[in-house]
């Protein structure tokens, strides 16, 4: 188990010996007060992108449902008629090879495997790089009459300026014990969602947490839907002339649930939900898995997030280009699934959204508000 597992697994339990890292904690903090008025007052320079960047982010480290935010709304915009493109810092990629801008033919390994989920789901024009003002400048030059981007993970970012904010805060996971890095799991401070668009993240007709700067009656909700199963690498896609078929596991089965995921947690919950005996295996977040490495997962079939699934099939077409799969790998292939969600947003976020693109001069149609398979 390596420190990143060890620390995500003690916010998770609210462990007692974080506490002692608590004067790391405000040596954070005070860093990233004094890094945030530098910007402010100036001392740093920070760019303007000559359209409206639209920032999407968290306060918290691990997952919240962001990329399948993002993905709602890249498809509802285009729905609306909105030129939107995004980019993103690309992390897990390789940032020798960027900016770059990302296709559908891009690998995770060069710009990250959520930009790779993003283009494949919305087919958006994308960027990446660390530089988020190079990587619009690469994104313009290639699609010039876009109208807005949406900037992935960014809200920390602030070298970059941005016309709208939304946080996502994870009501199920909270703040944990409300504390920075590394005591807590926050990147910022809870006061950092006064006067900000906050996406709470929940399930159907729950109860939400609640912080001091948020109205019940103004919350903006998202939530995420299962899909049915899929083969991961489908049965249209022939092997070595070997085509992959299988019947999806019944409800109440045993299954190997794999995730590299920000906050797994939340992936086997699902399963659990819909009826699944769930044999969980928590990996760090964007975490290289091998194809080896799966098959220590027998007998039972193996179900693992869309996130997962971009790298996991780079991984077979790679092992396919100069060899036939064995019968080892073959049988392997039979038992990967993925789970898509359907990110479901509430009439209030497409409300709140409309307003916010008519103050930068973007105009929506009052159509209803679609949904995203992630």
């Amino acid at each position: 188990m390596n420190i990143e597992t060890t620390i995500t697994r003690a916010w998770q339990r609210q462990a007692i010996w974080l506490w002692l890292l608590l004067p790391i904690s405000w040596l954070y903090a005070l860093l990233m007060l004094l890094r945030r008025q530098s910007y402010k007052l100036g001392v740093f320079a920070s760019y303007r992108a000559p359209i409206p960047v639209m920032v999407i982010g968290n306060i918290t480290v691990g997952g919240s449902g962001k990329t399948p935010l993002i993905i709602a709304l890249v498809r509802h915009l285009q729905q609306q008629g909105i030129k939107v493109g995004v980019i993103s810092r690309g992390y897990g990629g390789d940032s020798s090879q960027m900016p770059a801008l990302v296709n559908t033919k891009s690998v995770p390994n060069v710009v990250g495997d959520e930009p790779c989920l993003i283009v494949n789901m919305t087919g958006a024009a994308m960027a990446v790089c660390p530089n988020r003002q190079q990587a619009i400048a690469i994104l313009l030059e290639a699609y010039p009459d876009l109208q807005l981007i949406i900037a992935d993970d960014g809200l920390q970012h602030y070298a970059l300026q941005r016309d709208i904010e939304w946080v996502v805060v994870d009501a199920a996971r909270g703040f944990g014990n409300k504390q920075l890095l590394p005591t807590g799991f926050l990147r910022e401070p809870i006061s950092r969602l006064k006067d900000a668009n906050v996406i709470y993240h929940q399930k159907p007709n729950a109860s939400s947490i609640h912080n001091e700067y948020d109205s019940v009656a103004e919350r903006l909700t998202m939530h995420l839907k299962p899909d049915d199963l899929a083969l991961l690498w489908s049965g249209h896609d022939q092997i070595g002339g070997f085509i992959v078929k299988a019947m999806a596991p019944e409800k109440g089965s045993q299954v190997h649930a794999v995730s590299g995921i920000g906050y797994p947690q939340r992936f086997f919950d699902t399963l659990i939900s819909i009826g699944f005996d769930v044999d969980g295996h928590a990996y760090p977040d964007h975490y290289d898995f091998s194809l080896s490495e799966l098959l220590q997962y027998t007998e039972h079939p193996i179900i693992v997030t869309s996130k997962d699934a971009v790298k996991i099939s780079t991984l077979i077409m790679q092992a396919t280009v100069h060899q036939t799969l064995s019968d080892e790998y073959r049988e392997l292939l039979s038992r990967l699934w993925v789970l898509p969600v359907t990110a479901v947003l509430s009439d209030s976020c497409y409300h709140q959204l409309q307003q916010q693109l008519k103050a930068v001069n973007i105009s929506m149609n009052s159509r209803n508000p679609g949904r995203a398979n992630v």
